[in-house]
Protein backbone atom coordinates (compact mmCIF):
# COMPACT_ATOMS: atom_id res chain seq x y z
CA UNK A 1 0.00 0.00 0.00
CA UNK A 2 1.04 3.28 -0.90
CA UNK A 3 -0.37 6.61 -0.75
CA UNK A 4 0.50 10.68 -1.01
CA UNK A 5 -0.72 12.53 2.20
CA UNK A 6 0.02 16.32 3.44
CA UNK A 7 2.39 17.02 6.00
CA UNK A 8 -0.41 17.64 8.26
CA UNK A 9 -2.27 14.43 8.41
CA UNK A 10 0.29 12.39 9.87
CA UNK A 11 -0.54 11.06 13.67
CA UNK A 12 1.86 9.90 16.06
CA UNK A 13 3.73 8.36 16.88
CA UNK A 14 5.24 7.30 13.43
CA UNK A 15 8.21 6.86 11.64
CA UNK A 16 9.21 9.92 8.87
CA UNK A 17 12.15 8.54 6.62
CA UNK A 18 14.08 11.47 4.48
CA UNK A 19 14.42 9.85 0.85
CA UNK A 20 16.99 12.25 -0.20
CA UNK A 21 19.53 11.38 3.12
CA UNK A 22 18.68 7.50 2.69
CA UNK A 23 19.16 7.64 -1.19
CA UNK A 24 22.61 9.71 -0.27
CA UNK A 25 23.52 6.82 2.54
CA UNK A 26 23.15 4.06 -0.09
CA UNK A 27 24.92 5.87 -3.02
CA UNK A 28 28.01 7.25 -0.72
CA UNK A 29 28.78 3.52 0.72
CA UNK A 30 28.23 1.71 -2.55
CA UNK A 31 30.82 4.38 -3.75
CA UNK A 32 33.20 3.52 -1.13
CA UNK A 33 32.80 -0.02 -2.18
CA UNK A 34 33.18 0.49 -5.27
CA UNK A 35 36.27 2.25 -4.86
CA UNK A 36 37.70 -0.46 -3.23
CA UNK A 37 36.68 -3.08 -5.00
CA UNK A 38 34.45 -4.50 -2.50
CA UNK A 39 31.11 -6.96 -3.59
CA UNK A 40 28.29 -5.29 -1.71
CA UNK A 41 25.39 -7.52 -0.07
CA UNK A 42 22.91 -5.06 1.95
CA UNK A 43 21.27 -6.59 5.18
CA UNK A 44 17.59 -5.72 5.03
CA UNK A 45 16.56 -6.28 8.17
CA UNK A 46 17.48 -2.79 8.85
CA UNK A 47 14.17 -1.35 6.25
CA UNK A 48 12.17 -4.23 5.85
CA UNK A 49 11.12 -2.79 2.54
CA UNK A 50 11.35 -4.67 -1.30
CA UNK A 51 11.28 -1.14 -2.72
CA UNK A 52 14.26 0.07 -0.95
CA UNK A 53 16.10 -3.60 -1.46
CA UNK A 54 16.08 -2.63 -5.28
CA UNK A 55 17.45 0.70 -4.78
CA UNK A 56 20.64 -1.04 -3.32
CA UNK A 57 20.37 -3.29 -5.99
CA UNK A 58 20.14 -0.59 -8.31
CA UNK A 59 23.04 1.25 -7.08
CA UNK A 60 25.58 -1.67 -7.85
CA UNK A 61 24.70 -4.22 -5.03
CA UNK A 62 25.25 -8.00 -5.89
CA UNK A 63 22.25 -9.61 -3.62
CA UNK A 64 20.52 -8.94 -0.15
CA UNK A 65 21.22 -11.02 3.29
CA UNK A 66 18.14 -11.77 5.20
CA UNK A 67 18.30 -12.94 9.01
CA UNK A 68 14.88 -15.14 8.59
CA UNK A 69 13.01 -17.94 6.13
CA UNK A 70 9.90 -15.33 6.29
CA UNK A 71 11.83 -12.22 5.75
CA UNK A 72 13.84 -13.87 2.40
CA UNK A 73 9.75 -14.76 1.03
CA UNK A 74 9.28 -11.36 1.24
CA UNK A 75 11.64 -10.19 -0.91
CA UNK A 76 11.54 -12.96 -3.55
CA UNK A 77 8.37 -12.26 -3.79
CA UNK A 78 9.43 -9.13 -5.26
CA UNK A 79 11.62 -10.07 -7.86
CA UNK A 80 14.74 -10.13 -5.81
CA UNK A 81 17.01 -13.66 -6.66
CA UNK A 82 19.77 -13.59 -4.83
CA UNK A 83 19.87 -14.35 -1.15
CA UNK A 84 22.12 -15.10 1.97
CA UNK A 85 19.94 -15.92 4.73
CA UNK A 86 22.51 -16.04 8.15
CA UNK A 87 20.63 -18.05 10.55
CA UNK A 88 20.83 -21.77 11.49
CA UNK A 89 17.73 -23.34 10.21
CA UNK A 90 16.38 -26.69 11.85
CA UNK A 91 13.70 -28.58 12.00
CA UNK A 92 10.97 -30.21 9.55
CA UNK A 93 8.64 -27.24 8.77
CA UNK A 94 11.66 -24.67 8.34
CA UNK A 95 12.77 -26.74 6.28
CA UNK A 96 10.01 -27.53 4.14
CA UNK A 97 9.68 -23.45 3.25
CA UNK A 98 13.83 -23.13 2.93
CA UNK A 99 13.67 -26.25 0.43
CA UNK A 100 10.47 -24.15 -1.33
CA UNK A 101 12.28 -20.88 -1.39
CA UNK A 102 15.49 -22.28 -3.06
CA UNK A 103 13.48 -23.59 -5.72
CA UNK A 104 12.82 -19.87 -6.89
CA UNK A 105 16.11 -17.86 -6.01
CA UNK A 106 20.08 -18.51 -5.94
CA UNK A 107 19.92 -18.93 -2.11
CA UNK A 108 23.01 -19.80 0.36
CA UNK A 109 22.30 -20.44 4.11
CA UNK A 110 25.12 -20.65 7.07
CA UNK A 111 25.73 -23.37 9.52
CA UNK A 112 27.70 -23.56 12.36
CA UNK A 113 27.37 -27.46 13.72
CA UNK A 114 27.17 -30.55 12.94
CA UNK A 115 23.05 -30.66 13.60
CA UNK A 116 22.10 -28.30 11.30
CA UNK A 117 24.53 -29.14 8.18
CA UNK A 118 22.85 -33.32 8.94
CA UNK A 119 19.27 -31.74 8.83
CA UNK A 120 19.87 -29.56 5.82
CA UNK A 121 21.38 -32.15 3.85
CA UNK A 122 18.94 -35.33 4.57
CA UNK A 123 16.11 -32.80 3.79
CA UNK A 124 17.39 -31.53 0.43
CA UNK A 125 18.82 -35.13 -0.43
CA UNK A 126 15.34 -36.32 0.07
CA UNK A 127 14.10 -34.01 -2.36
CA UNK A 128 16.79 -34.55 -4.95
CA UNK A 129 18.48 -31.18 -4.67
CA UNK A 130 21.27 -29.66 -3.01
CA UNK A 131 21.97 -25.93 -0.94
CA UNK A 132 24.83 -23.75 -0.84
CA UNK A 133 26.09 -23.34 2.67
CA UNK A 134 29.02 -21.27 4.11
CA UNK A 135 30.64 -22.13 7.64
CA UNK A 136 30.03 -19.58 10.30
CA UNK A 137 32.57 -18.32 12.21
CA UNK A 138 33.15 -17.05 15.07
CA UNK A 139 36.22 -14.51 14.75
CA UNK A 140 35.71 -12.57 18.09
CA UNK A 141 32.25 -11.28 18.18
CA UNK A 142 30.96 -13.88 20.54
CA UNK A 143 28.19 -14.63 18.30
CA UNK A 144 27.23 -17.97 16.49
CA UNK A 145 30.04 -19.39 14.78
CA UNK A 146 32.67 -22.07 15.08
CA UNK A 147 35.61 -21.22 17.53
CA UNK A 148 38.74 -22.37 15.47
CA UNK A 149 40.03 -22.63 12.20
CA UNK A 150 39.92 -26.06 12.38
CA UNK A 151 37.25 -26.56 13.34
CA UNK A 152 35.78 -24.53 9.99
CA UNK A 153 38.09 -27.12 8.36
CA UNK A 154 36.29 -30.38 10.43
CA UNK A 155 32.84 -28.60 9.70
CA UNK A 156 33.17 -27.44 5.41
CA UNK A 157 34.97 -31.50 5.23
CA UNK A 158 31.36 -32.73 6.28
CA UNK A 159 29.65 -30.49 4.31
CA UNK A 160 31.72 -31.64 1.59
CA UNK A 161 31.12 -35.12 2.13
CA UNK A 162 27.49 -35.47 2.10
CA UNK A 163 24.69 -35.02 -0.52
CA UNK A 164 21.93 -32.30 -0.47
CA UNK A 165 24.56 -29.66 0.52
CA UNK A 166 27.30 -28.17 -1.17
CA UNK A 167 30.53 -26.18 0.75
CA UNK A 168 30.33 -22.73 -0.68
CA UNK A 169 32.67 -20.95 2.08
CA UNK A 170 33.06 -18.84 4.71
CA UNK A 171 30.41 -16.20 6.61
CA UNK A 172 31.44 -14.31 9.58
CA UNK A 173 29.87 -11.24 11.79
CA UNK A 174 33.44 -9.43 12.84
CA UNK A 175 34.34 -7.67 16.00
CA UNK A 176 34.72 -3.96 15.51
CA UNK A 177 38.46 -2.52 15.05
CA UNK A 178 40.28 -5.99 14.74
CA UNK A 179 40.78 -6.54 11.33
CA UNK A 180 43.96 -7.65 11.60
CA UNK A 181 42.79 -10.46 13.63
CA UNK A 182 39.70 -11.52 11.71
CA UNK A 183 42.07 -11.91 8.21
CA UNK A 184 44.21 -14.12 10.16
CA UNK A 185 41.64 -16.32 11.33
CA UNK A 186 39.88 -16.39 8.14
CA UNK A 187 43.32 -16.91 5.93
CA UNK A 188 43.77 -20.14 7.81
CA UNK A 189 40.61 -21.44 7.51
CA UNK A 190 40.88 -20.74 3.96
CA UNK A 191 44.09 -22.80 3.67
CA UNK A 192 43.04 -25.32 5.84
CA UNK A 193 40.10 -25.90 3.55
CA UNK A 194 41.68 -25.63 0.62
CA UNK A 195 44.43 -28.09 1.67
CA UNK A 196 41.60 -31.09 1.41
CA UNK A 197 40.53 -29.73 -1.52
CA UNK A 198 37.47 -27.20 -0.45
CA UNK A 199 38.50 -23.83 -1.98
CA UNK A 200 35.91 -21.14 -0.74
CA UNK A 201 33.53 -19.44 -3.18
CA UNK A 202 32.70 -16.81 -0.87
CA UNK A 203 33.93 -15.43 2.15
CA UNK A 204 31.82 -13.16 3.70
CA UNK A 205 31.90 -11.26 6.37
CA UNK A 206 30.20 -7.85 7.30
CA UNK A 207 28.92 -4.97 10.01
CA UNK A 208 27.49 -1.76 10.04
CA UNK A 209 29.65 -0.46 12.70
CA UNK A 210 33.03 -1.78 10.84
CA UNK A 211 31.83 -0.28 7.36
CA UNK A 212 34.41 2.17 6.45
CA UNK A 213 37.19 -0.45 7.57
CA UNK A 214 35.91 -3.05 5.06
CA UNK A 215 38.54 -2.78 2.70
CA UNK A 216 40.79 -3.96 5.27
CA UNK A 217 39.15 -7.10 5.93
CA UNK A 218 40.86 -8.52 2.37
CA UNK A 219 40.13 -12.04 2.95
CA UNK A 220 36.54 -11.26 2.51
CA UNK A 221 34.84 -11.76 -0.83
CA UNK A 222 31.69 -9.80 -0.01
CA UNK A 223 30.71 -7.36 1.90
CA UNK A 224 27.20 -7.22 4.48
CA UNK A 225 25.91 -4.16 6.15
CA UNK A 226 22.16 -2.80 6.75
CA UNK A 227 22.09 0.11 9.06
CA UNK A 228 23.81 2.25 6.50
CA UNK A 229 20.63 2.71 4.68
CA UNK A 230 18.88 5.25 7.69
CA UNK A 231 22.22 5.60 10.01
CA UNK A 232 21.14 6.14 13.75
CA UNK A 233 22.01 7.60 16.96
CA UNK A 234 24.41 4.64 17.99
CA UNK A 235 26.30 5.37 14.89
CA UNK A 236 26.81 9.19 15.12
CA UNK A 237 28.14 8.20 18.95
CA UNK A 238 30.85 5.93 16.80
CA UNK A 239 31.47 9.09 14.37
CA UNK A 240 30.63 6.82 11.50
CA UNK A 241 28.28 9.48 10.19
CA UNK A 242 26.17 12.93 11.95
CA UNK A 243 23.20 13.32 12.69
CA UNK A 244 22.48 15.26 9.42
CA UNK A 245 22.57 11.74 7.45
CA UNK A 246 20.30 10.29 9.85
CA UNK A 247 17.30 9.64 7.72
CA UNK A 248 15.03 8.07 10.07
CA UNK A 249 13.06 10.09 12.50
CA UNK A 250 10.26 8.80 15.21
CA UNK A 251 7.48 11.60 14.95
CA UNK A 252 6.00 11.65 18.24
CA UNK A 253 3.60 14.39 20.46
CA UNK A 254 4.24 15.94 23.44
CA UNK A 255 0.99 14.85 25.88
CA UNK A 256 1.76 16.19 29.38
CA UNK A 257 4.48 18.47 30.59
CA UNK A 258 3.94 17.40 34.24
CA UNK A 259 6.85 19.55 35.87
CA UNK A 260 8.98 22.45 34.99
CA UNK A 261 11.79 20.11 33.54
CA UNK A 262 10.02 16.99 32.88
CA UNK A 263 8.35 16.17 29.27
CA UNK A 264 6.09 13.22 28.58
CA UNK A 265 5.92 12.01 24.41
CA UNK A 266 3.61 9.50 22.93
CA UNK A 267 6.73 7.15 21.97
CA UNK A 268 7.66 4.46 24.45
CA UNK A 269 9.77 1.52 24.07
CA UNK A 270 6.88 0.32 21.56
CA UNK A 271 8.24 3.14 18.83
CA UNK A 272 11.40 3.99 19.91
CA UNK A 273 13.26 0.29 21.18
CA UNK A 274 15.02 -0.19 24.59
CA UNK A 275 18.24 -0.84 23.00
CA UNK A 276 20.77 0.98 24.78
CA UNK A 277 23.83 -0.12 22.78
CA UNK A 278 25.66 0.85 25.26
CA UNK A 279 24.74 4.84 25.19
CA UNK A 280 22.77 7.25 27.73
CA UNK A 281 19.19 7.59 26.63
CA UNK A 282 16.38 6.40 23.93
CA UNK A 283 17.31 8.43 20.91
CA UNK A 284 18.56 12.36 19.96
CA UNK A 285 15.52 15.02 19.73
CA UNK A 286 16.49 17.26 16.91
CA UNK A 287 14.43 20.01 18.09
CA UNK A 288 16.01 19.93 21.18
CA UNK A 289 19.55 18.40 21.01
CA UNK A 290 20.28 18.80 24.92
CA UNK A 291 17.34 17.34 26.09
CA UNK A 292 17.37 13.43 27.29
CA UNK A 293 14.96 11.30 26.78
CA UNK A 294 15.86 8.99 30.09
CA UNK A 295 13.17 6.61 30.59
CA UNK A 296 10.39 4.48 28.25
CA UNK A 297 7.65 2.67 29.46
CA UNK A 298 5.52 0.81 26.68
CA UNK A 299 4.06 4.11 25.49
CA UNK A 300 5.86 6.92 27.49
CA UNK A 301 9.09 8.26 27.01
CA UNK A 302 9.89 10.70 29.69
CA UNK A 303 12.20 13.73 28.73
CA UNK A 304 14.66 15.74 31.26
CA UNK A 305 14.35 19.49 29.76
CA UNK A 306 16.96 20.54 32.63
CA UNK A 307 19.65 21.30 30.45
CA UNK A 308 17.57 23.30 27.74
CA UNK A 309 16.51 26.61 27.56
CA UNK A 310 13.19 26.46 25.92
CA UNK A 311 10.46 24.00 26.55
CA UNK A 312 7.70 22.40 24.40
CA UNK A 313 4.47 23.18 24.41
CA UNK A 314 1.58 19.57 25.23
CA UNK A 315 0.88 19.22 21.71
CA UNK A 316 4.45 20.01 19.93
CA UNK A 317 5.36 17.23 17.69
CA UNK A 318 9.20 15.89 18.22
CA UNK A 319 11.46 13.81 15.73
CA UNK A 320 13.56 11.56 17.45
CA UNK A 321 16.86 9.73 15.93
CA UNK A 322 16.30 6.38 16.97
CA UNK A 323 19.34 4.68 19.35
CA UNK A 324 18.93 1.89 17.07
CA UNK A 325 16.80 2.14 13.75
CA UNK A 326 16.82 -2.08 12.91
CA UNK A 327 14.37 -2.75 15.54
CA UNK A 328 12.41 0.82 15.01
CA UNK A 329 11.44 -0.62 11.56
CA UNK A 330 10.07 -4.20 13.36
CA UNK A 331 7.63 -1.99 15.22
CA UNK A 332 5.76 0.10 12.49
CA UNK A 333 3.50 -1.46 9.85
CA UNK A 334 4.15 1.28 7.32
CA UNK A 335 6.52 4.26 7.39
CA UNK A 336 5.98 7.76 5.59
CA UNK A 337 9.16 8.79 3.20
CA UNK A 338 9.66 12.46 2.79
CA UNK A 339 10.03 13.14 -0.92
CA UNK A 340 11.84 16.11 -2.30
CA UNK A 341 8.53 17.89 -2.81
CA UNK A 342 8.01 18.02 0.74
CA UNK A 343 5.02 15.27 0.29
CA UNK A 344 4.70 11.92 2.26
CA UNK A 345 4.12 8.68 0.89
CA UNK A 346 3.03 6.02 3.15
CA UNK A 347 4.45 3.01 2.31
CA UNK A 348 3.95 -0.85 3.85
CA UNK A 349 7.15 -2.00 5.87
CA UNK A 350 6.47 -5.70 3.92
CA UNK A 351 8.70 -8.05 6.05
CA UNK A 352 7.88 -6.59 9.36
CA UNK A 353 7.00 -8.94 12.02
CA UNK A 354 9.06 -11.78 9.81
CA UNK A 355 10.91 -13.05 12.62
CA UNK A 356 9.98 -17.01 11.70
Amino acid sequence: MDSYLGLSSLDTPCVVVDEEIMDNNIQRFQQYCDSHNITLRPHIKTHKIPALAHRQLMAGAIGINCQKISEAEVFADAGINDILITFNILGKTKLERLAALAKRVKLTVVADNKETVVQLAAYFREHNSSLSVLVECDTGAQRCGVQTPQAAQQLAALIGSLVGVTFSGLMTYPPVNRAREVNAWLKEARQLCEKIGLKPKVISSGGTPSMYQAELYDEATEYRVGTYIYNDKSLVERGDCEYKDCAMTVLATVVSCPTQDRVVIDAGSKALTSDLLGMQGHGWIREYPQAKIYALSEEHGCIDFSDCELRPSIGDKLNIVPNHVCVVSNLFDYVYFLQSDNRLKKVDVAARGKVW
